[in-house]
């Protein structure tokens, strides 16, 4: 995707050296971090310089290509499941983590030596990163079809190519439109506490040339009531087998108050989201983050310092759960790579 005209993807590798797009700093600055080692990958997926299900995906792989090539043939079992269990301990909703690190293990338990590992852990890494971009694109192809020219979309939180590898999974559909010669609006959900729609999603459709709009989050279900919102789209972060998601929290009321107006609710995911070994949304792991992230706000002084400031009364506390779980009868489909489904028809992907 584009930033100022140049093909970006979010992560990459080089050498041993894990390349992401540092996305605490956007819209306000375009800075490319270099992660050295799994450790410093593990940080940047905790502390969410690295973001959304797919992308986790993404580091948790390249990061486990940084344990391997920096094992020894000794050591590089033990090495490599202490790095996985690191990786998998900094974010406990995305299912993609675990699903991209398991397949990766399950590559090194099946070799012979440390040569034939590295190789195959290799392999894996750039076959996960093409299956990402591909069901990415996919996704945006499958999506683009229910949208209408001139449709008004909301979103919510960044589920654009930031929180993938490229493409993006909510966003895909609107960029595929976009490509096919629609014309249509995004309502832009600031995604409190950490802004990732008005800070993220904007940008990116800025770069895109997408005609858009930041909305507080509470106004949506006033431009629903109006009539100025055909669809919502949104990303997940795990899906259970019934169909039950959690995304960025806040994306429960919006589900409920399109159905009550009759407005189509998506989720668009690829199929490594799906948890089936989860049977319901009750069983999702919901991440807690720290309460600072809703007693301050980070942003561009007019002086141009990029600085925090606290909103909250100074002996206010807070809670801050980072999703929730939209029930699956709020759904109106499930957008995958392999096409749209009901949520209670997404057992037939698990074969």
């Amino acid at each position: 995707m584009n930033v100022n005209g140049k093909p970006y993807r979010t992560i990459w590798l080089e050498g041993d050296i894990v390349k992401i797009i540092h996305q605490p700093f956007i819209p306000h600055e375009f800075e490319i971090s270099s992660l050295r080692t799994h450790q410093e990958t593990a940080t940047a997926i905790q502390e969410m310089w690295v973001r959304g299900a797919p992308a986790i995906g993404a580091a948790g792989v390249l990061g486990m290509v940084q344990a391997m090539l920096h094992s020894t043939p000794d050591n590089y079992r033990k090495f490599t499941v202490d790095a996985a269990d690191l990786l998998k301990n900094t974010r406990p909703t995305a299912q993609n983590l675990f699903f991209e690190i398991d397949q990766v293990l399950h590559c090194i338990e099946q070799a012979n030596s440390w040569d034939d590992a590295c190789e195959k852990v290799l392999t894996q890494a750039n076959h996960s990163v093409d299956t990402s971009i591909n069901a990415c694109q996919s996704i945006g192809r499958f999506g683009s079809e229910l949208f209408q020219d001139g449709d008004s979309i909301l979103t919510h939180c960044n589920a654009g190519w930031l929180a993938c590898i490229d493409w993006g999974t909510a966003l895909a559909p609107v960029y595929y439109a976009a490509r096919e010669g629609k014309q249509n609006f995004i309502y832009v959900d600031e995604t409190r506490p950490r802004g990732q729609g008005s800070r993220l999603t904007a940008w990116e459709l800025g770069q895109e040339n997408i005609e858009h709009a930041i909305i507080a989050d509470n106004a949506a279900g006033y431009y629903m009531s109006r009539n100025n919102i055909q669809k919502v789209i949104v990303g997940a972060d795990r899906i259970a087998a019934n169909g039950d998601t959690a995304n960025k929290i806040g994306t429960f009321t919006k589900a409920v108050v399109a159905f009550e107006h009759g407005i189509p609710f998506y989720v668009a995911a690829p199929i490594s989201t799906i948890d089936f070994d989860c049977p319901t949304g009750l069983k999702i792991p919901i991440e807690e983050r720290t309460p600072d992230e809703v007693l301050y706000t980070w942003g561009m002084a007019d002086n141009g310092e990029f600085l925090r400031v606290r909103t909250a009364p100074a002996k206010s506390s807070a809670k801050n759960p980072a999703f929730d779980v939209t029930p699956a009868k709020y759904i109106t489909g499930i957008i995958t790579e392999e096409g749209i489904y009901q949520p209670a028809d997404l057992h037939q992907l698990n074969q």
